[in-house]
């Protein structure tokens, strides 16, 4: 995969930041745009913006077949069995939050489990400690490894038939690590219970199958993924969304309304009120045939080389403790780091300087960071138009980092 090529159709790496090329490293926060997402989204707005669904002339007509061809690829991109099974969300977080509401407080009561991992992102922790405060279950947490990785007798012997939900994230947002979906679906399921997964690191990075997998749920987001922001997916299976009850009301998602009682439209519709996030579908459906055209398997054997030479290149500097494993065979593209004796948010502001940027604080994963130890740390996340030499550019801004506190205590 040429990097460096594909570097050329994001309009916005070809800038220089406080005199220097800029380096971008923070695709886990957010990825860059690609000029034909750009492109896309422009087209929209500029030759046939309209409302979807309920209009008959021709704008809105191409805005719905625009909207509604969107959800197809989504389907077809994690391999779904139906357009109903596609929800259009504002991102990961209201996917999560909608598993919660809308199925977890109807189905989890007293004495259930919910069992998720130190590792989740906030989207992943708070919902589910919702649940379990008004519906009294237990929530528990899946041990972890000292590298960080999740072992499968552990989950073996944290998942009881007690257990109702057991919800995880794909990839770590901090440590990178690639969890067994599923090895934990088959153990979620022997035992009664439905699993619940955050694929916002993980639906840019690696090809997601969730027939295969057998999740039951599954949330991400278009911003991470060359799309926009402001938009992304719930994937649930049928029979369950068939049997869930809406958790917003009003246009869009209705069939009739009469003074005292009102009835849904089918699948996915009744999920999405209100004027849907129309450009924003759409131009996750061009982030995705951006990233089709790539393949998802060569954008995952592209992280793995970069975070195994980044991991080498890293593990070189004194006083330098890289988290998670110290292996890239099971870990995205994401490198978590501290310096000894120098907060992250001053190693940020150095590179920035440098024109890197990265990610610095706790990653919205603090009880992960307490488990780390630490109050913070920073952050490198590589993508499809990182390469090499972004890493060789990032290794010496640590140098010169090191270099700078020494100087200055």
């Amino acid at each position: 995969m040429d990097s460096k090529h594909i570097r050329s159709y994001f309009p916005i790496l070809n800038q220089e930041v406080n005199g220097n090329p800029l380096v971008y490293l923070d695709s886990a926060a957010t990825s860059q745009k690609p000029v034909q997402v750009i492109e896309t989204l422009e087209k929209y707005y500029r030759e046939y913006n309209s409302n979807v669904h309920r209009g008959v002339h021709t704008l809105g007509t191409k805005a719905t077949d625009a909207y509604e061809g969107a959800r197809e690829k989504v389907r077809k991109f994690i391999s779904a069995s139906s357009i109903e099974e596609i929800i259009f969300t504002r991102g990961t977080t209201t996917a999560l939050n909608t598993v919660a509401q809308s199925y977890a407080m109807e189905n989890i009561k007293e004495g259930d489990e919910i069992v998720i991992t130190p590792m989740e992102h906030h989207s992943n922790i708070i919902p589910w400690q919702q649940v379990a405060k008004k519906t009294g279950a237990t929530l528990k947490y899946l041990p972890l490894q000292a590298d960080g990785t999740v072992a499968i007798a552990d989950v073996e012997e944290t998942v009881t038939p007690a257990t109702k939900l057991v919800s995880i994230a794909y990839v770590s947002n901090v440590l990178g690590v690639i969890n067994p979906i599923k090895e934990i679906a088959a153990i979620a399921h022997k035992n009664g219970a439905v699993l619940v997964v955050d694929a916002a690191q993980g639906a840019p990075h690696v090809k997601i199958d969730v027939q295969d997998l057998d999740c039951d749920f599954l949330g991400f987001s278009a911003h991470k993924m060359c799309g926009p922001t402001g938009i992304g997916v719930l994937y649930g299976k049928k029979h369950l969304l068939e049997n869930m009850e809406p958790i917003e009301f009003g246009g869009e998602m209705i069939d009739f309304v009469g003074l005292y009682e009102s009835t849904w439209k089918e699948l996915p519709w009744k999920f999405e009120a209100g004027t849907p996030i129309i450009a924003g579908a759409i131009g996750l459906g061009a982030a995705i045939d951006f990233l089709e055209e790539i393949g998802l398997e060569n954008i995952t054997e592209h992280e793995h080389k970069l975070a195994a030479y980044a991991i080498e290149k890293m593990s070189s500097i004194n006083g330098l403790t890289i988290y998670g494993p110290q292996s890239a065979n099971n870990r995205a593209g994401v490198i978590t780091f501290n310096i000894e004796d120098v907060h992250p948010h001053d190693v940020a502001t150095v590179l920035d300087a440098e024109g890197i940027a990265v990610r610095a604080g706790h990653h919205c994963a603090q009880p992960l960071m307490k488990w780390l130890n630490v109050s913070a740390t920073a952050r490198a996340s590589f993508y499809l138009y990182n390469s090499e030499e972004d890493i060789d550019k990032l290794v010496e801004g640590i140098g010169k980092t090191k270099e700078y506190f020494s100087d200055v205590f």
